[in-house]
């Protein structure tokens, strides 16, 4: 049997952590940055991790992820 293909835009969004969670970046954070105050931009900065009611569906379109 074939290996399984991971879906490409999933393996480019999140990364799966040794403990493992899924990390993932926050949105609104690419264009249109002058309208939105600087508190907003600096809470969006840096990972967050996906929730546990999508993790299953992460972890699907990630199959040899661990």
């Amino acid at each position: 049997m074939p290996k399984m293909k991971s879906k490409k835009s999933a393996s480019k969004r999140f990364k799966v952590r040794s403990s493992g969670t899924i990390k993932r970046s926050h949105a609104y954070m690419r264009h249109i940055l002058t309208k939105k105050s600087q508190k907003r931009k600096r809470q969006l900065r840096g990972t967050g991790s996906v929730h546990a009611s999508n993790k299953r569906q992460v972890r699907e379109m990630l199959p040899y992820s661990g």
